[in-house]
């Protein structure tokens, strides 16, 4: 079996953790001590591509402010200013609707970007520098250049630039909460594992992007880069996953379709009991369609963005992100989060705050040390 042929098999979705080291070594076509060469790893990069996450591709400004006129009650006013214009001839409400709905559109669109330019200083700050192996000299490399066959060195404190196949180690403990839900370091070692259903956080041979060393040092194999990391697997789900409305978004969605439909069935009996009156045909018409715009509610996205922004602008100095302003209500409509990690997402830590006894009411946890 030549090198191509090796390689062909090497980087195809595998089981690593059930593949002894050796041979993890060997279906990479790389050296323990050695590493790759830096002309190998270079024609690597050329074939998969650099060590990050696939970006969505971005819709452009004005894609993004045309979405924030997707809403049937912006719909409904749009309809109520070109009525009021064209038809009524009400110059002056048309202007008050038209801008109602401009200022409902810039304010998300403003706070989207705000939260978009957040997120991008975010990721700046996850661009790690890896020390590997490369031409048998350990050198530091930006993360995003580490190809599979890479062998990459860990030590205490190290971001774990890829998924690996653990080498060898020395006390070495990774806390892999950000991608396990799991706060306690987990101990690492060379052992081959038996089961290819072995759960990702019961792999003590692996070790994978997105988690870092909280103790001890080792080498391991790169085995997976990018996407097809584990951390990249969990960004493919959450970028083909479906947007769902918000319950503000989906109950004001219906208050305008039933201020709709109320509205349409006033104007049809209106105009049927003015013409049965005996009223001039265009006079009912007019009539009634006065009447209905009225009867919208232009002041609602106004009012319901306005509330939402302030809410966001409140928790952006808590140091808490939001992108859409509906996700505001959704968090505020949270009573309780349910999770057998209520340290991961608060503290990143697990801790004791109360006990159920048997035979006694519940106490905090402090009144039971004393």
């Amino acid at each position: 079996m030549n090198g191509t042929e090796k390689e062909e098999i090497a980087f195809e979705k595998r089981d690593w953790h059930i593949l002894p080291a050796q041979d993890c070594l060997e279906l990479l076509a790389t050296d323990l001590e050695k590493g790759l060469s830096s002309q190998e790893a270079q024609r690597r990069l050329g074939i998969y591509g650099y060590n990050r996450l696939k970006e969505t591709k971005k819709k452009s400004l004005l894609t993004r402010f045309l979405m924030q006129f997707n809403d049937f009650m912006i719909w409904v006013l749009l309809c109520a200013a070109l009525i009021s214009g064209v038809v009524l001839r009400e110059y002056l409400d048309a202007v008050v609707i038209m801008v109602i709905v401009f200022l409902n559109a810039i304010l998300g669109f403003i706070q989207e970007a705000r939260a978009e330019k957040a997120m991008e200083e975010l990721k700046k700050l996850s661009s790690p520098t890896a020390k590997v192996i490369r031409d048998g000299v350990e050198k530091n490399i930006d993360a995003s250049e580490l190809v599979p066959g890479d062998i990459i060195i860990l030590e205490t404190g190290d971001l774990v630039p890829a998924d690996a196949r653990v080498l060898s180690a020395v006390n070495l403990k990774t806390d892999e909460s950000s991608l396990t839900g799991e706060s306690v370091p987990v101990e690492k070692n060379t052992e081959t594992l038996d089961n290819p259903d072995t759960p990702v956080g019961s792999r003590t041979n692996m070790v994978h992007a997105g988690t870092h060393v909280d103790y001890g040092r080792g080498k391991a194999l790169v085995v997976s880069t990018g996407s097809e990391t584990q951390l990249g697997e969990i960004a493919q789900m959450l970028a083909e996953e479906e947007e769902v409305k918000t319950p503000l978004q989906a109950e004001l969605g219906n208050v305008g379709k039933k201020i709709a439909y109320i509205c349409l069935g006033v104007v049809l009996v209106v105009f049927i009991t003015g013409l049965v009156r005996g009223e001039e045909f265009a006079f009912m018409f007019l009539f009634a369609v006065s009447l209905a715009v009225a009867a919208i509610p232009e002041g609602l996205p106004a009012v319901v963005t306005i509330t939402l922004a302030m809410g966001t602008q409140k928790m952006a100095k808590e140091n808490a992100i939001i992108k859409r302003l509906p996700a505001v209500e959704t968090l505020g409509c949270a009573d309780f989060i349910c999770s057998d990690k209520t340290g991961t997402l608060t503290l990143n830590q697990m801790t004791v705050v109360e006990a159920f006894l048997a035979d006694e009411s519940p106490k905090p946890f402090e009144d039971l040390l004393t």
